[in-house]
């Protein structure tokens, strides 16, 4: 939810250096804010979900690239998957097999497991203060 203090500076103190595919609008504060950096901002389009930010327009926000990525990088490569929203806790959230939410069924135990004891642990080193007998 955006704020009147966020409408107030994006209205007077600030100029609009883009849009993404999502249609978030990209600002920038004028003059120079705290330790003499530039203020940047996003205003999403519809719910405020940050996973929606886009990578070239991530690395501006946080001042890792002094512009914002060219189309270039904005480009679609082969192996790329189309945006999805974070879905963790929503109905359409990925449970994997064995979650109580899915369907309850744990896989049986296997007796492979063997539970660690500091006591055990230093009896098999013969460390001073264990409460093995020395051999």
């Amino acid at each position: 939810m955006i704020t009147l203090g966020t409408i107030f500076s994006t209205l007077f103190r600030s100029e609009l250096v883009g849009t993404d595919e999502f249609g978030n609008r990209y600002y920038r504060g004028k003059g120079r804010g705290r330790y003499g950096r530039e203020r940047r901002w996003v205003i999403y389009k519809g719910k405020a979900e940050a996973s929606k930010v886009p990578p070239e327009w991530h690395a501006w926000l946080h001042h890792t690239s002094e512009v914002p990525l060219s189309e270039r990088a904005a480009t679609v490569r082969p192996w790329q998957k189309d945006h999805l929203p974070n879905l963790t806790g929503t109905e359409r959230a990925y449970l994997p097999r064995g979650h109580e939410l899915r369907d309850r069924r744990h896989a049986d135990a296997t007796g492979d497991y063997e539970a660690w004891s500091p006591d055990a642990e230093a009896a098999e080193s013969g460390a001073p203060g264990s409460k093995a007998e020395p051999a």
